[in-house]
């Protein structure tokens, strides 16, 4: 073996061990939705449905809610996020919601599973984690998809997501610390696994560890220069490691 071959397997090792003491501890696991368990808009593209939004607000007589950033984005969430800081709790913004809501219902008949999601759901199950989803997408949107896949009694009834009050998304740690009390769990005990600084954030105020996942390069540089001491690009090594762990007590 080459002393560069050495290397890499002495680092994959190492990496190895850092994710299996990672993971050992927790006995709850906390998935963001959109981007560890599936790509939600890999066909019913985001771009459109913010486009959809914000037009609707236009017929509404209510262009000038938004900046122009705002109309341009191709984050739904960003045009929502805006009605809300502008009309909280309003009849406009519950419309907006359920507008999106209905959106990511669609979007979650098309969305894609991530590589070896499904599996590492049901090993973690069944190795006796608790599972919770701990999204800013609507939860109906998470459990239609998670029906769909077969996997919703791993989840169930843990599923957190958006609600009207839109202050407490994460990065708020709202939809964690509630995911925490009512499964009776320490935040020590349990594993946030997502793949955004807001869940980083939300993870970090909570008092989680946190297990960052990226689809790419760019997005591990992104949360590893935000203080993310373990990503992975792929859910792979996790369920290798859980296939060898013992059950959790």
């Amino acid at each position: 073996m080459t002393s560069d071959a050495t290397s890499a397997a002495t680092s994959d090792a190492g990496e190895n061990e850092k994710l299996r003491e990672l993971i050992t501890p927790a006995r709850f696991v906390l998935w963001d939705f959109d981007g560890p368990i599936c790509r939600l808009f890999a066909r019913h593209r985001a771009e459109r449905v913010a486009a959809d939004l914000v037009d609707w607000l236009e017929r509404q007589g209510l262009r000038g809610l938004l900046t122009d950033s705002e109309r341009e984005t191709l984050d739904p969430q960003v045009v929502l996020r805006a009605v809300g800081r502008r009309r909280p709790g309003s009849d406009l913004v519950t419309g907006l919601e359920e507008r999106l809501t209905q959106e990511e219902l669609r979007a979650a008949a098309s969305a894609l599973p991530t590589a070896y999601a499904d599996p590492l759901i049901r090993t973690w199950a069944a190795v006796g984690a608790r599972l919770a989803v701990t999204t800013n997408n609507s939860p109906r949107a998470a459990r239609s998809y998670l029906e769909s896949r077969g996997t919703a009694d791993c989840f169930a009834p843990h599923l957190y997501g958006r609600t009207e009050q839109l202050h407490h998304l994460k990065p708020h740690p709202h939809c964690l610390n509630r995911a925490l009390s009512a499964m009776g769990a320490a935040p020590a005990a349990a594993l946030m696994i997502g793949d955004s600084l807001a869940d980083l954030t939300a993870a970090r105020e909570a008092g989680v560890p946190f297990l960052g996942y990226a689809r790419d390069e760019g997005k591990e540089k992104h949360l590893r220069a935000a203080g993310a001491g373990h990503v992975v690009r792929s859910l792979e090594p996790l369920l290798r490691l859980l296939r060898r762990r013992p059950l959790v007590g």
